[in-house]
């Protein structure tokens, strides 16, 4: 048991972030399309949304509507449970993979392979490093880390909470947290 923890501490702690954005919505869409992403898949709580809301707001309404005009195909993804994942993707009419089980990749390596996408193609925003990135790494998908936008989060993120801030720090002491602005040249 103390090996496999060590493993999946050390694992957690060599996360690789493509780039960093306070949020999702200060991303120029430009920037996706200037690093080939012909679909975007996002985490729903605290990056999209509140974990709490079923329906989108209008930013998120508005921010996935640029992202299709700029040609990019919007796809959720989220550990949340079926019901309030499809009621909120319905509303956008999105598609999304709901209980996608992050960290671990095999839903999304599953996916990936089912629909044809080619991995150079696809780019993941999430809010935290435990889930959304160690998802990212083990499918080698570009990641762009966010801040959480609400500051509430489910009971059942406190932990990861927990776990994400000093790898945040590292990784920012470490130089590894590139602002999406200084990558798409707009900084």
């Amino acid at each position: 048991m103390k090996s496999f923890l060590v493993y999946n501490v050390s694992m957690c702690l060599r996360r690789k972030i493509f780039a960093h954005a306070k949020e999702l919505f200060e991303i120029d869409p430009g920037f996706f399309t200037s690093n080939n992403v012909r679909v975007l898949l996002i985490d729903l709580d605290n990056t999209l949304d509140s974990y709490r809301l079923y329906t989108p707001t209008d930013r998120s309404r508005g921010y996935i509507k640029r992202l299709q005009d700029a040609g990019i195909t919007p796809f959720i993804i989220s550990n949340n449970k079926g019901k309030r994942v499809s009621a909120y993707a319905n509303e956008l009419g999105l598609e999304y993979l709901h209980s996608a089980g992050k960290p671990f990749a095999r839903k999304i390596k599953k996916l990936v392979k089912e629909r044809g996408w080619k991995v150079n193609e696809l780019m993941i925003v999430g809010d935290q490093m435990v889930t959304d990135a160690g998802m990212a790494n083990k499918a080698n998908i570009r990641m762009v880390l966010t801040d959480k936008i609400v500051k509430e989060d489910q009971w059942t993120t406190h932990f990861n909470r927990l776990l994400d801030r000093p790898m945040r720090k590292r990784a920012v002491r470490k130089g590894q947290l590139k602002d999406w602005r200084t990558l798409y040249g707009k900084d």
